[in-house]
């Protein structure tokens, strides 16, 4: 008998955010590997934009228009999203923004519930929803599911000017472990992911920094900028049945950086 841990036929993933970036190259690499898709963003042409792109890899895929910060969008999203898909095997809270401030001292009040609003309210109410398809589903007899919070390390390094959004960060992993003691007895695992220094919109201003690219890019033992698409193994990885015993877990994807 072959061993096909990683094959995602039947299975059905969620990625928030999930029309660039990171959340883009983790749907390619589900899709890829079997996974029917639903992306959600806000960009209604980027949207549409990944659609085709996904669709490519011949299995079903599902673009809404989703607000993460505006809680009836997110009820009515997973709603859709089963509907449209069946169920939702895993999810994906990955949409988040990143603004900052000259000083902390300096970081209004307006930038601070507006990266809150985003990526922790967002991030909550799009694993509480899940949560409650998949509770529903185990209750039935269909037990398991994958729920994933993408998080930073700058929830466990300090990122100076930066607060609100580390703040933010460091909630969405204790979040993850809350939800992954609470609903292991459905068979549900919860785990967050730590991305480092990685080229995407977000952290264009970085890139195109000639200072940022000699002085902190050189201390990455990988020697580079990480891309979206080294998140797409550990998507898989996780959207699979080889993750079913790892629940709980912050997973650092890096290059190294933070232990260097």
């Amino acid at each position: 008998m072959t061993y096909t841990p990683f094959d995602l036929s039947g299975k059905v993933a969620l990625v928030t955010g999930g029309n660039r970036g990171i959340g883009l190259g983790m749907a390619e690499a589900m899709a890829q590997a079997g996974a029917d898709i639903a992306i959600w963003g806000t960009n209604e042409s980027r949207n549409k934009e990944a659609e085709e792109k996904l669709k490519a890899y011949g299995v079903k895929v599902y673009a809404r228009q989703v607000n993460v910060a505006e809680e009836q969008e997110v009820v009515d999203g997973i709603d859709a999203t089963v509907a449209e898909l069946g169920r939702i095997d895993s999810v994906f809270a990955n949409a988040g923004i990143g603004y900052g401030a000259p000083s902390f001292v300096e970081m209004k009040t307006d930038v601070y519930r507006k990266v809150l609003s985003v990526n922790l309210d967002g991030v909550f109410w799009t694993l509480r929803e899940t949560c409650r398809h998949m509770v529903e589903r185990a209750k039935d007899g269909d037990a398991g599911g994958s729920l994933v919070g993408i998080a930073s390390l700058a929830a466990i390094e300090g990122a100076g000017k930066n607060e609100a959004y580390a703040a933010t960060k460091g909630a969405v992993i204790s979040m993850i472990r809350a939800i992954a003691v609470e609903h292991a007895r459905y068979g549900m695992r919860a785990n967050a992911i730590l991305p480092g220094w990685i080229a995407t919109d977000m952290t264009q201003g970085a890139q195109d920094n000639p200072a940022f690219a000699e002085k902190v890019i050189p201390r990455v033992p990988a020697r580079r900028w990480g891309e979206p698409e080294d998140f797409g193994g550990m998507a898989v990885y996780l959207s699979s049945d080889a993750s079913s015993y790892m629940s709980g877990q912050t997973l650092v994807i890096d290059g190294g950086y933070s232990i260097f």
